[in-house]
Formats: C-alpha cells, sequence, structure tokens
C-alpha cells in the first residue's frame, strides 16, 4: 500500500504560520527584512491556479490562488502541468507596472527569487532557461507568467507555479522529498512550507529585480543556470551558451576560421527568445529543438 501524503494542515493558517517563521538569505541585505502581506485562497481542485486568479475581480498585488490539484494546469508551449495531489500549485498576482518589453523578467527574476529560497533552505536549486527549477539536471518546478497590458505596461501580471513536493514525477524530474532525504535534513519537510518559500521568493526576486541594475541582475540570474557555457547544436552547428540578455533572451556564441576573408576567429552572436527553443533535460548534454 502506497504511503499516505502527508495532506494535514495544507491550509491558510498553516501557510501563514511559515510565512511568519520563514528564515530568508541574508544577500542582498536591503532583503531580508522584506515581509510581505499575501491574501491566500486555498481550493481543493481548480482547472487552474492561474486562471481561477485572473477570475477573481477582487484580487490585486499579494492576493494567491493555491489549489491542491489541477485539471487543467498550464504549463510552457502550451503543455499541461501534471497536478497530482501532495505538489505545491499556485500562482501570484503582481501589479509591476513595467514596460511591456521587460515581460521576460518576470519570469527570470521569479526563477532567481525561488531557486535562491530554496538554495537557503538546503536544496541545491539551479535554473533552466527560460522557466524551470532544476536540481541535479531533474526538474523540480516550473513557472508560467502570464500579463495584461494597457497602453504597453504590465498592469497585471500573474506569477503560476508548480512544484514537485511528495507527488509521483517522471524520469526527468524529482520532488522535494527525495531532496529532503538525500541532500539536506534541514530544509522545509511540509507543503506549507514549500509554499511559504515559493511565495517569499517570487516576491523577493521581482522586488530585488525592481531595485537593482540590468548588469547586476543579470550577473546572479546567471551564476544559477545550469546550462552557462555548455555546447549546443542548433541547425547542424555548434554554438556555446554564453548567457542571457537583460530581457532574457538567451545568448548563443560560436567562433569560426574563415582564411579567405580574415585571420583570425569570426565571433558569431545568436539571441533566442523563450518559446522559440527547448533546452533537453539530460545532465551531460544540451539539445535544442527550434519551433
Amino acid at each position: 500500500m502506497a504511503e499516505p501524503l502527508p495532506l494535514d494542515g495544507f491550509n491558510r493558517a498553516g501557510i501563514y504560520r511559515a510565512l511568519a517563521s520563514l528564515s530568508v538569505p541574508d544577500n542582498p541585505p536591503f532583503l531580508t527584512s522584506l515581509r510581505p502581506r499575501f491574501d491566500l485562497h486555498i481550493y481543493d481542485q481548480v482547472a487552474s491556479t492561474n486562471e481561477t486568479l485572473w477570475q477573481m475581480a477582487d484580487a490585486r498585488s499579494g492576493t494567491v490562488a493555491i489549489a491542491r490539484t489541477q485539471t487543467a494546469g498550464k504549463g510552457q508551449r502550451g503543455k499541461q502541468w501534471m497536478s497530482q495531489p501532495g505538489g505545491i500549485y499556485l500562482s501570484l498576482m503582481l501589479e509591476p507596472d513595467w514596460p511591456a518589453q521587460r515581460a521576460g523578467q518576470l519570469t527570470m527574476a521569479s526563477a532567481w527569487g525561488i531557486a535562491s529560497q530554496f538554495q537557503h533552505l538546503g536544496v541545491s536549486a539551479q535554473i533552466k532557461w527560460p522557466n524551470d527549477i532544476v536540481v541535479t539536471g531533474r526538474k523540480l518546478g516550473g513557472i508560467l507568467s502570464e500579463s495584461k497590458l494597457d497602453h504597453e505596461v504590465i498592469t497585471r501580471t500573474v506569477i503560476g507555479v508548480g512544484i514537485n513536493v511528495y507527488n509521483s514525477v517522471p524520469t526527468t524530474g524529482i520532488n522535494w522529498k527525495t531532496l529532503i532525504n538525500s541532500e539536506s535534513q534541514d530544509a522545509a519537510d511540509t507543503l506549507c512550507q514549500v509554499a511559504a518559500a515559493v511565495l517569499m521568493g517570487i516576491w523577493r526576486g521581482i522586488f530585488y529585480r525592481n531595485h537593482t541594475d540590468n548588469e547586476t541582475f543579470t550577473d546572479v540570474y546567471q551564476s544559477l543556470l545550469t546550462h552557462m557555457n555548455r555546447p549546443v547544436v542548433l541547425e547542424g552547428k555548434t554554438w556555446k551558451i554564453t548567457g542571457v540578455t537583460e530581457l532574457g533572451h538567451l545568448i548563443l556564441n560560436s567562433s569560426s576560421q574563415d582564411s579567405a576573408l580574415i585571420d583570425g576567429p569570426v565571433e558569431q552572436l545568436v539571441y533566442i527568445k523563450s518559446g522559440e527553443l527547448s533546452l533537453g533535460y539530460s545532465q551531460f548534454e544540451s539539445d535544442i529543438n527550434c519551433d
């Protein structure tokens, strides 16, 4: 018989308690005292927490929809996110008032905030561009941000997150239970604690991105990228991932020799937008599939 899932206490009061007691990273120092307020709404089952939040007429910045299961959870590129009991499925409403061209930074900031918060809790989380939280090359969770514009300004956005905690996962995935058993006995071990870490991570990431310069944030984001400096093959040509732009586009670099034109290597750069490719889930190789 399967071990029962530890779902008792996964409620508003439990998450509020977890938020109040959550330990946060002490770097950057101006974020250590950040304690945002969240308006939590918890459901047994919804089609999608993103959709549920968009349909809430009174939702404002800080409003959160959390579901124990979803029947039509949203993933990137139109994929469905499997949402079995035992995982974290939540969406947070924000009102960033950012220019429309910075939409990709919402996912970047959320991913950095969540991954850095998880690291602080003893889980060696990284970011697989553009929107996955991974550990040892396996998917722990994903992020989907959706925004509404008014005159090319992002007035409202919903950050949707799914994290594998106690739910079963495919071979390319990993869950929180496995990690705390193998990596850290001190990490958060309840759904409430993981949900609190996700919410605080998103908020810290957005706040940090909004209060730092492009170069500084891009550097800290890239420090958590899994595929930095790895070779990839694009249209039969080998490139190397060298970073991301401030807007979140992946940078591929290739040096080639053309003796007929010039002595020495010729550097070529390609900038890839989210949705134009996917990186593979092998721990040691990267595959690019162009759409």
